[in-house]
Parts: structure tokens; C-alpha cells; sequence
């Protein structure tokens, strides 16, 4: 006991062992272990787990031999009502087709395949079939299953989700949304402040209770909660945090606040290497690291402190918050400063209050239906920023670490000199990038030249007519490629170019416009559809010709014809005497007459004409444009058959890239030189 008190008691020590244990994470979690299941199994058993349904789509994840997340498609309305009532905890006998997730085809954006192996899971199944094997659950399922029940029947079970149970999925998107922008979506994390309050709680309700007694109960609720937040970072943190504390009184260690946080950080750590990969441990510790590393300069009144927190909160995870949005909102200090105290003080407690006595339900819901009216009026001030490598992340927390000991504000403005300098690094960039991206059925390129970017066409997820209960009421929109536009440094678009009125190619317009000043718009030629009105209510300037950095070309064959397609514009991008066409869905006619009216021999990279379908790329047009490379925007296992086997034949000179099965493709240009990277 003497030699480990030794141990504990060297901040050195335990500062060396902890790092040795974060590298020894990172290692493991880049290490890949052959999974329990083989891609032929067909049918798995194991434990329900977690389960959503949206429309007709349930989804699940079950623990076997090893979880697996799951997909089915329900095909009668009565199923909806059956599997909303399936208890968590039943054993399931599941008959289907394992696959593995897919990669990020879209780059800095998010990786749905790493994001599951961080969480355990190698495999996702598309379910043919469900049968209840045991419906028989232990007592801590029974206990999570009766939370779950009780908050649906309430009004506010989105945020009694959110605030006692950490579910998020309930909330509305564009109210989520919202938060995020504002940057105070992290109060809608069970945080440890939270876990705080709640163990402060009980141990004042159980105050006549021995401290030998009434911590223990404290640490078994705990324990429960983490497991009833389905083991939530932020939870287990604060958790073994209370233990380790606890331990250090109970057994005289003599530790400080300090000492307990690395045991803890390492102890989660050694359970689970992965945790080392969740953003919400990587939050919560970085913040609370820097709370008690730091907390002598927390120090003032109560607003004084609120504001020292707040900034230090912002200035310790800015890198994170970069990362991960690509932007940050530097008014997010201020609204911080109103919404924190609110939601510990007032919402928290009031959830808790709520989910005991159910007639509160409508007050709850009335204060957070205020709430959500006045997250309209936060203040917002988003920078773009460029994605940040791991050598400016070092030097950023090193020049951070000595303005907190030094309090030097001279120090700080190098940071800000960094970050300008990340965010401005384009001026000395003389490179032009195309960036053909992989937006599934549909079509989207981007082309930067330093702060200059020209997007043709948005892409847009078509849907087709379903009942009403099948229709899935997730947020529509995807902010795909919005990520990785800011992940360039891209908060402005010169020019948007809608190839026509097709839904696979403007379907996400409005969401763009959105999000982007968009300066510049080109529409194709005849009449315009309702989609193409819809965008003429912004009231962007029009343009049919481009006076810009970069030289762009609108090629017209002189004629209006009554289908959509054959009005594409067609668009030629010159970059250092190198041709770049862009056919949109223009059809075989459109690319003879275009042949005769302009030259376009020798083209560098040819986007095919409506995704590689046999009404484009017909042979002569692909013979005289004679294409290095050849671009095919088409979706994986699409229902129209894209690209055809005569286009493909047509291209046997040519380079092919496929979206379908290459991801984004991206070219980079300079006067020497074309490098293609994919």
C-alpha cells in the first residue's frame, strides 16, 4: 500500500504512465483484428442493444459474438407498432446479409466505417428476417426498459430523452441544427457537470446516512447510469472520476484533483483503447483537464467566472470544434454564458423534477419550446476555417499551455496569427483543384483556384413516392459536401452553375444556399421547372457569360428544345492550356452540334454526359474531343443501369474514373503538371 501511495502521489509518474497508455490506445485502435463473424454468415443471434425506427426503417444494433448494426425494412404498417414495443435486452435470432460499412468517399467528412470499429462493430447486416429467440431480460434491461417507456409518454420526451438518457435522435433537426451553429450543442451532452449534480443530489437526500454507506449506493447509481446512457464518455468520465475521489479520501492517498483525473483518463483508457477516438471523451476531458489544470486563473465573481470558464472552454477545444464543423462561432463565448447557467441551474433539474412528476410534462415543455424560440436570436458569428493538421494542433496547445501559465496576451495573438494564416494559406496556393464528387446518383464538381470556387451542379438524393408511414422524417438535406467545402476554406461560392432542372443535380441547392453567399448563378437555357424557380426566389445575380480568376466557358449549340436534358449547359473550364468539359445530362445530338461549332480536341478530362447512360458519349463526340481522362458521376448499384456497356466501349482510349466505384476523384493543376488523386 506504502509503494503505491508512492506512485500515486508523483504527478510525474502518473503523467508518464498516462501518456504511455494513450500511445499504447492509439496503436491498438490502428490495429485491425479479424472480426468473430465471416462475411457468409447468414444468421446471427444476440442482444438487442439499441433500436430506432424511422418511416419503415428500423435500426438496430445486437451484441453476439461481437455487436453488429442492423438494418430492416418493414413492409406492413403493424410491424411499426410491434417493434416499437420490442424491449431492449430480448435475444434475437436476425437472418440476413453482412457487409462491411463503407469509407468516406468524400473527403474530411465523415467515416461511417471507422466511426462503427471506434464503437466495436466490423459488420452491418441488411435483416430479411426478426425472431425472438428469448424474451427474457436481466434486471438492469428491465429498469432501462421502464425509463424508455415512461418519457415516450410524455410531450417533451425529445429532450427528457436528451438530458436523462443522452438520446439525441428525437430532437428536431433544424432545432439541432441551430444549436450547433450557435455553438452550444455540446449542453445537450449528459456532461459531467450534469453527473455532478445529480451525485450532490442523492448525497444530501442520504446526508444521515454514513459516508461509508451512502457513497457506495452513489457509485452503484452511477454505475446503472452509465449503463442506462449507453455508456456515454462524458458518464463514465465523471463516473470514475466520483470513485477515484472517493478511493483517495476513503484510503488517506492524499491525491490531489489532478492526480485522480490522469488515473481516471487511464484507467478508462486501458478498459477501452477506442474511447481514445470519441469525440464526447475528447471533449469532456480536454475541457475538464484544463478546469482543473487551470483553475487558478478561474477566479472573480460569479459572472466574472462564468466568462473565464466559457473562454477557457472555447480556447482548449477550439482545434477539436475546427475539425469537426470546419468553422467556429467566436460569439459562442457569449451565448455560453446565458445558456450554461440556464441548463444546469433551471432545465437540467426541471428534467429530472419532470420525468418523477408527470404533470410538469407541459411546463417542461413550454420552457423548452421558449428555449427553442429564443436559440433564434443567439448570436452568431461563423469563421471558416480549413481543416488543421496534427503539427499545427501541437504548436497550437503549446503556445496555448504557456499563455495560461504565463498569462502573456502577446502569446495568445500567435495562435491567432496561426490560425489567419491557415485560414488565408490560399495566397500563396497557385495550384487549380477539381473535385469531382461522389454525390451517388447525381452530379457535383467543384473547382477552386485560390479563393475562387465554382461549383457545377449540387447533386440531390431522389425520392420516390412511398405511403406515409414508410416516409423517413430524418433531416433530408446532407451536409456532405457543405463539410467539405469549409474544410477547404470555402465560405463563399463565386459561381453556381445548375446544369438543369433535374433533382439529382439541384436537388440540394436551397440547402447550399443556405450555408453559402453564393455570388454567382448560371441556369441552363428554356423554361424553367419549379425546382429552378425555387432558387430564382434568392435573387442571386444571373449571369451568362464569367469575368473570374478562372476562365469558364458556356458552350451553346444555338438551339431550345423541349426536354430538360438536351438543355443542359455545357461548360468548359480552361486551366494552363488544359480543357475541362463538363457535359451535364446533354445528350448525343447536343454533343454533335458542339463538336461543330467549337473546337474541343484534346480535352484533358471530359465529365460524361448524363452519368454514362447510352443517350450520351456517342462515339464521334468521344473520337474528336479524344478525352485523357473520362469522368462517369454515377451511383452504386443504381436502378437505371448507369453507365452502359456501349459508353464504356466508346471509352477504351480514354482513363475512366466512376464515382461508384472510385469515390471523389480530384485533379490538381499548375504549369507543369496534372496530378489525378482518388
Amino acid at each position: 500500500m506504502l509503494r503505491l501511495k508512492t506512485i500515486l502521489q508523483s504527478s510525474h509518474i502518473l503523467l508518464i504512465l498516462s501518456l504511455l497508455i494513450i500511445i499504447f490506445s492509439f496503436i491498438r485502435c490502428n490495429i485491425n483484428y479479424s472480426s468473430k463473424y465471416n462475411i457468409e454468415d447468414k444468421v446471427i443471434e444476440g442482444i438487442l442493444l439499441e433500436k430506432t425506427i424511422d418511416g419503415n426503417k428500423l435500426s438496430f444494433i445486437i451484441k453476439g459474438k461481437e455487436k453488429v448494426k442492423c438494418t430492416y425494412y418493414m413492409t406492413k404498417e403493424s410491424e411499426v407498432e410491434y417493434y416499437s414495443k420490442l424491449d431492449l435486452g430480448v435475444t434475437l435470432t436476425l437472418n440476413g446479409t453482412l457487409s462491411i460499412p463503407s469509407n468516406n468517399t468524400v473527403p474530411n467528412t465523415f467515416n461511417y466505417k471507422k466511426y462503427l470499429y471506434y464503437k466495436h462493430i466490423n459488420y452491418i447486416m441488411n435483416v430479411d428476417n426478426i425472431t425472438i429467440k428469448d424474451k427474457n431480460v436481466n434486471i438492469f434491461y428491465k429498469i432501462k426498459n421502464m425509463i424508455i417507456n415512461r418519457i415516450k409518454e410524455y410531450k417533451s420526451y425529445a429532450y427528457l430523452n436528451t438530458f436523462i438518457l443522452g438520446y439525441k435522435n428525437d430532437l428536431d433537426k433544424d432545432v439541432y441544427s441551430k444549436y450547433q451553429e450557435s455553438g452550444i450543442s455540446h449542453i445537450f451532452a449528459i456532461s459531467g457537470m450534469h453527473i455532478s449534480l445529480l451525485s450532490m443530489l442523492i448525497l444530501k437526500l442520504l446526508s444521515k446516512i454514513k459516508d461509508n454507506i451512502r457513497y457506495p449506493i452513489v457509485i452503484i447509481f452511477l454505475l446503472l447510469y452509465v449503463f442506462l446512457t449507453n455508456y456515454s464518455s462524458s458518464v463514465i468520465r465523471t463516473s470514475i472520476l466520483f470513485i477515484i475521489i472517493y478511493l483517495n479520501k476513503r484510503f488517506d492517498f492524499n491525491l490531489d484533483t489532478i492526480k485522480c483525473f490522469y488515473i481516471t483518463i487511464s484507467l478508462i483508457l486501458l478498459i477501452d483503447p477506442f474511447r481514445l477516438y470519441d469525440i464526447g471523451f475528447i471533449y469532456s476531458s480536454i475541457s475538464s483537464y484544463s478546469l482543473i489544470r487551470y483553475n487558478y486563473l478561474i477566479k472573480g465573481n460569479y459572472i466574472v467566472t462564468i466568462l473565464k470558464v466559457s473562454i477557457l472552454a472555447f480556447l482548449v477545444t477550439l482545434p477539436i470544434t475546427v475539425n469537426m464543423n470546419y468553422q467556429i462561432n467566436i460569439l459562442a463565448i457569449l451565448n455560453n454564458i446565458v445558456v450554461v447557467p440556464i441548463i444546469s441551474l433551471i432545465v437540467y433539474p426541471l428534467s429530472l423534477i419532470t420525468f418523477i412528476i408527470k404533470p410538469l410534462d407541459i411546463l417542461f415543455f413550454n420552457v423548452m419550446s421558449i428555449f427553442e424560440y429564443i436559440s433564434k436570436y443567439f448570436l452568431v458569428f461563423n469563421i471558416v476555417i480549413p481543416k488543421l493538421n496534427i503539427i499545427f494542433i501541437i504548436i497550437y496547445y503549446v503556445i496555448l499551455h504557456i499563455f495560461f501559465i504565463s498569462y502573456n496576451k502577446k502569446i495568445l495573438l500567435i495562435n491567432i496569427l496561426l490560425l489567419t494564416i491557415i485560414k488565408y494559406s490560399y495566397v500563396i496556393d497557385n495550384n487549380t483543384y477539381i473535385y469531382y464528387l461522389d454525390v451517388g446518383q447525381g452530379d457535383s464538381t467543384l473547382i477552386k483556384y485560390k479563393d475562387e470556387a465554382i461549383l457545377i451542379d449540387t447533386g440531390g438524393k431522389v425520392s420516390f413516392e412511398k405511403e406515409n408511414w414508410k416516409i423517413q422524417t430524418k433531416y433530408y438535406y446532407t451536409d456532405t459536401n457543405i463539410k467539405f467545402f469549409k474544410s477547404i476554406g470555402i465560405d463563399n461560392i463565386d459561381l453556381l452553375i445548375l446544369t438543369h432542372g433535374d433533382y439529382d443535380h439541384m436537388g440540394e441547392a436551397s440547402h447550399l444556399i443556405d450555408n453559402f453567399k453564393v455570388k454567382n448563378l448560371k441556369l441552363n437555357k428554356g423554361t424553367y421547372n419549379d425546382l429552378e424557380k425555387e432558387i430564382l426566389k434568392y435573387n442571386i445575380n444571373q449571369i451568362d457569360t464569367y469575368k473570374g480568376k478562372l476562365k469558364i466557358y458556356f458552350l451553346d449549340d444555338g438551339n431550345i428544345y423541349d426536354d430538360e436534358n438536351d438543355n443542359s449547359t455545357i461548360t468548359l473550364l480552361v486551366s494552363n492550356n488544359k480543357k475541362f468539359l463538363f457535359m451535364g445530362d446533354a445528350s448525343k445530338k447536343n454533343e454533335l452540334n458542339i463538336i461543330k461549332k467549337y473546337n474541343l480536341s484534346n480535352i484533358e478530362v471530359l465529365k460524361l454526359g448524363h452519368h454514362g447512360s447510352n443517350t450520351s458519349s456517342d462515339k464521334e463526340f468521344i473520337n474528336i474531343t479524344n478525352p485523357k481522362y473520362s469522368i462517369i458521376s454515377v451511383g452504386k448499384n443504381n436502378r437505371y443501369g448507369h453507365p452502359s456497356k456501349e459508353t464504356l466501349d466508346n471509352l477504351n482510349n480514354t482513363i475512366i474514373y466512376r464515382t461508384d466505384l472510385d469515390g471523389s476523384i480530384m485533379f490538381i493543376i499548375n504549369s507543369k503538371v496534372i496530378k489525378e488523386k482518388n
